[in-house]
């Protein structure tokens, strides 16, 4: 059969029959960790001979380019073309992970292996890597080929991009991708990465916030000095940080800057967000009611409004802590927002207050190469009621339709620079750990992740939305 239900039942075997953990499994082994230089090879071969090899097993040709400004994260391009009078699709995926943090997983498990979990009340796949992004990408991957081997042509062109540089805020995709735009144009892009708001359902995102990570560092003097001698003589540079903190964001994690948080919500994203209700599952953190912006819901916290959060605070010696006011104090923290903010003025606006706020000696930094930016699809875009109608026809669900990710990806040099309309479809879920210990998938979405996208691309085949 050549049918849009022999691909699904195609792919849907192969999951049933091992084929996608054992390639899972392959991608995992790969110790791709972007942050770490040692992993340099690591990350040319994910590229040069595991990914080369399974787009050219289904008739991709390959190019690998380098990355001017993260030398060891090279980006890989694979194109299919059936026709160049024929639309293209635009695919995404990173290859690269954080550190492995090798001796705190659970179980002593080695993150770099992908480890098989039935005792819990759903079945994990550990690994380090598995839900972002490995798997998500993997599973595109597969889709395309199994369209492709049911009906032997996709009936479009496809564009795959793999960069491994995402962990390191996509440091040079920007450079790249402004320089390779007829390399890489294209009439839609469908990819995957982040994690479904409800194990319950597939969810379409249409955008992502952005992320800014900035270094706050107060240094008075080389060295601590004994705290018995000196103390209530020399300024403690964690306590003045930790004040000056507070003049941006309350007890309660509210923004409390004008300028770092959006004037309001527009009405069109706070519709799509009241179809939204954010629970925590069995296996998340219980939320906390009384955090965060004052008189919004769950969805529009996290969907729709700015965030600022701490993320590391050290001064002394934390190992080792000694009687002593200690000489310095760092912070690094991190801005989430929305396209309704402009993230050039965070910095400078930043500075101005701590200066106005007599904080002069703390300076202020980006903590990361590069800053992702914020985006959104037009939600009335017909791309999107046309994935919603393919997804829901194979699945048999309710697909929720989310303005824009809470989480941070290069989206927007996607949509506004290179210039076509983004579909993110996830295949994880919020408890998956990722960027944490214990990293893992739930092998039932990693299924219907197969089938709803061989349905979406099979569909795609039948006529550009």
């Amino acid at each position: 059969m050549t049918t849009r239900e022999a691909a699904i039942d195609a792919v849907s075997k192969y999951f049933d029959d091992g084929g996608f953990q054992a390639e899972l499994a392959d991608l995992v082994s790969v110790q791709t960790s972007s942050r770490e230089e040692e992993h340099r090879d690591d990350l040319m071969r994910y590229q040069n001979v595991v990914m080369r090899q399974r787009f050219e097993d289904m008739g991709f040709s390959v190019e690998i380019h380098p990355n001017d400004v993260l030398d060891r994260a090279p980006f890989l391009v694979a194109k299919r073309i059936e026709d160049p009078a024929l639309p293209t699709l635009f695919c995404y995926g990173h290859g690269d992970t954080v550190p492995g943090e090798e001796g705190r997983w659970s179980q002593d498990r080695d993150p770099w292996t992908l480890e098989v979990d039935q005792t819990a009340s759903q079945e994990r796949w550990y690994g380090r890597g598995t839900a972002d992004n490995k798997a998500q990408h993997a599973i595109n991957m597969q889709a395309l080929r199994h369209v492709i081997g049911t009906r032997g042509r996709l009936g479009y062109n496809v564009t795959f991009l793999i960069e491994t540089a995402e962990e390191m805020g996509s440091a040079g995709l920007e450079e790249f991708c402004r320089a390779n735009r007829d390399l890489l144009a294209a009439d839609l892009l469908i990819a995957s990465d982040g994690p479904r708001f409800s194990t319950a359902g597939p969810d379409i995102k249409l955008g992502t916030r952005g992320g800014l990570n900035l270094r706050f560092r107060l240094e008075y003097r080389e060295g601590g000095h004994h705290s018995g001698n000196w103390g209530g003589l020399l300024a403690n540079p964690a306590i003045v940080l930790m004040h000056a903190l507070t003049t941006l964001v309350s007890r309660t994690g509210e923004i409390l800057h004008p300028g770092l948080k959006p004037a309001r919500i527009k009405n069109s994203v706070r519709d799509a967000l009241s179809k939204v209700t954010v629970t925590s599952g069995p296996d998340d953190p219980e939320i906390d009611p009384w955090w965060g912006e004052p008189g919004l819901s769950g969805a529009e916290k996290v969907f729709g409004w700015n965030t600022f959060e701490v993320l590391s605070f050290i001064t002394g010696d934390p190992e080792k802590t000694q009687n002593a006011v200690p000489p310095f104090a760092e912070a690094i923290c991190q801005i989430r927002f929305v396209v309704d903010t402009d993230p050039d003025t965070f910095l400078p606006l930043i500075r101005q207050h701590l200066k106005d706020n007599g904080f002069d000696d703390i300076t202020v930094e980006p903590a990361r190469m590069s800053m992702l930016r914020a985006s959104r699809l037009d939600p009335e875009h017909p791309a999107v009621a046309w994935a919603v109608k393919s997804i829901e026809q194979t699945t048999g669900k309710d697909v929720t339709v989310i303005p824009n990710a809470g989480g941070s990806l290069p989206n927007d040099i996607f949509l506004n620079i290179i210039g076509m309309p983004t579909l993110w479809v996830p295949h994880s879920y919020t408890g998956c750990s990722q960027h944490a210990p214990n990293e893992h998938v739930l092998p039932h979405l990693m299924k219907e992740g197969l089938e709803m996208m061989t349905g979406l691309f099979w569909d795609l085949g039948e006529g550009f939305p």
